[in-house]
């Protein structure tokens, strides 16, 4: 009998050992435990843990039962590497590598799944906005036809619809070139032009606006080229490429 309670402490520790991070001490309907929930099982778990083989890492509560998660001890590890097989020590560690590799797989392998599907999300997103910053696609239109047949001339209307920052921008910008001011415009002076001609404007709306500007071709952007712990308010910084954009200029027109 003594043999068979020994034998079954020493599985229990050899499980503990060869999961680190904490396994939970008596199995349960749902989980895996060091020991089963019988009577035998329970002997085993309590003198692990009263003699200080294995140590409590935290409680879980599931519905109205908790769980003790545990850890061997340096003191049940002893234990166990003197009263255990080797082989079969050895063995018990393999398999639950292999395991964990076959989590790590799987985790990688859904990872690898959600980077696909980020990225296919992001390019369907910038197709979107590419759509909505052409000026065309910004605008409304409308037409009035009047029947020809009768005699009648056929009239196109068209309301152009502008965005108030751009142009707040492209104008703020034209009349700094013309001031004929030294060095170029900062970022943060043109937040604030654009947040005066379209309230409620974001840091993450104006960075759009800038790079919508600059893939137009209707302004530059230019680096911030000192230390990077003096930039001010950087949170209006754009990161563009490897540089860091603090300044924009008009384009010749």
């Amino acid at each position: 009998m003594a043999d068979a309670s020994q034998s079954l402490l020493l599985e229990g520790l050899t499980h503990a050992a060869a999961e680190p991070g904490g396994v939970p001490l008596l199995a349960s309907r749902g989980a895996a435990g060091l020991f089963a929930a019988n009577a035998a099982g329970k002997r085993a778990a309590v003198r692990c843990r009263d003699d200080g083989l294995v140590q409590v890492l935290r409680t879980e509560t599931r519905g109205k039962s908790s769980q003790e998660i545990c850890a061997i001890t340096e003191k049940g590890l002893a234990l166990l590497l003197q009263e255990a097989n080797p082989r079969q020590l050895l063995e018990s560690f393999v398999e639950a590598l292999d395991a964990r590799r076959t989590q790590m797989a799987q985790l990688l392998d859904s990872a690898r799944q959600s980077q696909d599907y980020l990225e296919t999300l992001r390019g369907h997103a910038e197709k979107v906005l590419a759509k909505l910053h052409r000026p065309c696609e910004s605008s409304a239109l409308f037409a009035i036809h009047k029947n020809g047949a009768n005699g009648k001339h056929h009239e196109t209307a068209t309301v152009m619809v502008a965005d108030p920052g751009a142009a707040a921008v492209l104008d703020h910008l034209r009349r700094w070139n013309d001031a004929a001011r030294l060095g170029d415009c900062p970022l943060p002076e043109i937040f604030r032009v654009a947040k005066e001609a379209k309230p409620g404007t974001t840091i993450g709306q104006f960075h759009d606006l800038l790079r919508r500007l600059h893939e137009e071709r209707r302004i530059y952007l230019h680096p911030w080229t000192g230390p990077l712990y003096e930039l001010p308010e950087p949170a209006v910084a754009l990161l563009t490429g490897h540089e860091v954009a603090f300044y924009a200029s008009l384009r010749n027109e």
